[in-house]
């Protein structure tokens, strides 16, 4: 997209130019929503040409056939390319001034359809699979994220000092991502940072963990790489953030498909099915267990909020309005019963000055 039909160039200029004031993961988002959607079907347009009627289009159309192969591209997709657009745009108007306003912000997103929520795991299928994965050097990685709810990336910035086990608290001061392909350190996705508190099993967990790391750093030697991370390799190398996702899916596939281990001129067999198996699901989904798992629990949404490291709660209200729902499903009873427990109260409170007085008499 260009001040001139045909030209980029000073569209990538003012993009280049935007890059500085946001997060390289974010930057990198901004840039594939315009290269892939947005500049094939309208770069080519003078931007003072630009009206919201064009831009809404182009959101129906991407909404409509705007995926690979030509399928719908998902509506949180689009919004998606709508605010890499919007800032785009808010840079030609506030900081290039080659535009009066922004038509974005009179555009129409199309809206999104009723999703049903994602499979969660109940709590027992959370210890199935966390008994699953206590045989692994890594597996306090996935204790943290079922029982703080921290972003793959928060758990994966600790280090040593951010952990308090005094105090049973950890501190998330960062978050660890890939751009391009590399492994970077930065801010946490608010930027701000945020204690939480840890339960005592998961500090048994985390000293373990603690011990078994020093173990592997004396058998490395000279070869260990010194860092204070909570999570490396058996050589103290960084650790791909990707590994946990692959691991995840590989425990849960290890749970659900046993066998036999492999030795030589004897291949792996197949063992009888599990009692239960477990659903696949996302590591992220873990996060969504921990909050769901809080909510119905009846913790404050604040609370939760906070937890979770959301700049504001109404983000929690909008992620787990279904969550909410269902756990107010009582909430109407219980007024009843508290009006009642009143009434009683009331009617026992007027009634106690006569029995004293008929008691009296009878002395």
């Amino acid at each position: 997209m260009s001040t001139r039909a045909g030209s980029q160039s000073r569209h990538t200029w003012r993009s280049v130019g935007h890059a500085a004031t946001v997060k390289p993961k974010t930057w990198i988002g901004y840039r594939n929503d315009l290269r892939l959607y947005v500049i094939p079907r309208i770069g080519s347009m003078r931007l003072q040409a630009l009206p919201p009627a064009t831009i809404s289009k182009l959101y129906a159309e991407l909404a409509k056939s705007g995926g690979k192969g030509g399928r719908p591209l998902a509506v949180p997709t689009v919004q998606h390319v709508h605010r890499s657009l919007r800032k785009a745009l808010n840079d030609a108007v506030m900081i290039d001034a080659v535009m009066s306003s922004n038509p974005t912000l009179k555009a129409k997103l199309p809206r999104e359809g009723y999703r049903e929520p994602r499979v969660v795991w109940t709590p027992e299928d959370l210890e199935v699979f966390l008994e699953e994965a206590a045989g692994h050097r890594l597996h306090a990685f996935f204790r943290l994220a079922a029982y703080t709810g921290g972003r793959r990336g928060e758990i994966l910035h600790l280090r040593w000092a951010d952990v308090d086990l005094d105090a049973a608290e950890i501190r998330f001061e960062g978050s660890t991502g890939v751009v391009d392909g590399k492994r970077i350190d930065g801010s946490t996705k608010g930027g701000r940072s945020r204690v939480v508190g840890i339960d005592q099993g998961t500090m048994q967990v985390l000293e373990k963990h603690r011990l078994a790391q020093e173990a592997d750093r004396s058998l490395a030697g000279p070869e260990w790489v010194v860092s204070d991370l909570l999570f490396t390799s058996q050589l103290g190398q960084v650790i791909h953030p990707d590994t946990f996702t692959w691991l995840m899916h590989k425990l849960i596939t290890a749970h659900n498909e046993p066998k036999t281990l492999a030795r030589r001129n004897h291949p792996s067999e197949l063992l009888p099915p599990p009692a239960r198996e477990l659903p696949q699901i996302r590591l992220h989904d873990l996060r969504h267990l921990h909050a769901t798992l809080l909510l119905l629990e009846g913790v404050p949404v604040h609370v939760v909020a906070n937890r979770l490291g959301h700049s504001d709660p109404s983000v929690t209200l909008r992620v787990y309005a279904h969550v909410l729902r269902e756990s107010s499903s009582g909430v109407a009873d219980i007024f009843a019963r508290a009006v009642e427990r009143s009434a009683v109260s009331k009617s026992v409170s007027k009634t106690a000055p006569e029995d004293d007085e008929a008691r009296r008499s009878s002395l």
